[in-house]
């Protein structure tokens, strides 16, 4: 697993990569069917910048109010909202004592809060992860570095299969097989339950 100081750095990388994917999609591609479940894109979108939104005051101590947990699909700009909650968490993440800070995330449990280093690690997956829902969803190309997918597969390897990911609310779907001659960024998707043949 990568050092506290690397998570920060690789979730930034990680961020400024699926910035560049979210700016390239268009008004009339919001109703695109993505690997994520039953959701199109603006659903995608809103869940991200929901959650980003969400994860920035939970590092600001704020976590455990519901109101910063609630979506919105009737952005005006659903793809201008994610950009900039995006931009926010990053900054936040940079702040010098985040790593040390406790998460309330009340969106996975409210019986604990995390620690900063595995709240960022677990966004780092999230932003992976529906990085690659967005590119496969707008036809685009996706790479990277195994600086970024090393410790995300790890931490996907430990996410458990089992019932948890068939009921309501599920964050993944039950994984499904790897291609042999997969990528790591294969692996990854397909233990979060996506084919990495999506459509097909």
């Amino acid at each position: 697993m990568p050092t506290d100081t690397s998570i920060v750095q690789h979730h930034a990388t990680a961020s400024r990569q699926i910035i560049d994917i979210a700016r390239q999609a268009t008004p009339e591609q919001l109703n695109r069917s993505t690997p994520c479940g039953d959701w199109d894109l603006r659903q995608l979108f809103d869940h991200l910048t929901t959650e980003n939104l969400g994860f920035a005051a939970a590092a600001q101590g704020h976590g455990s109010d519901p109101d910063v947990w609630v979506g919105d699909l009737e952005r005006a700009d659903p793809v201008a909202d994610y950009v900039r909650a995006t931009e926010a968490l990053v900054v936040t993440f940079a702040e010098p004592d985040v790593l040390d800070r406790s998460f309330a995330l009340p969106v996975l449990t409210k019986d604990r809060e995390f620690a900063g280093s595995q709240a960022v690690m677990m966004h780092l997956v999230d932003t992976v992860v529906h990085a690659w829902d967005l590119a496969r969803a707008l036809d685009l190309p996706i790479t990277f570095d195994a600086e970024i997918t090393q410790p995300v597969l790890a931490m996907s390897e430990q996410i458990p299969d089992d019932e948890s990911r068939t009921g309501p609310g599920a964050f993944f779907g039950p994984a499904v097989a790897q291609p042999a001659d997969g990528t790591e960024l294969d692996r990854i998707v397909a233990l979060l339950g996506r084919s990495p043949t999506w459509p097909n």
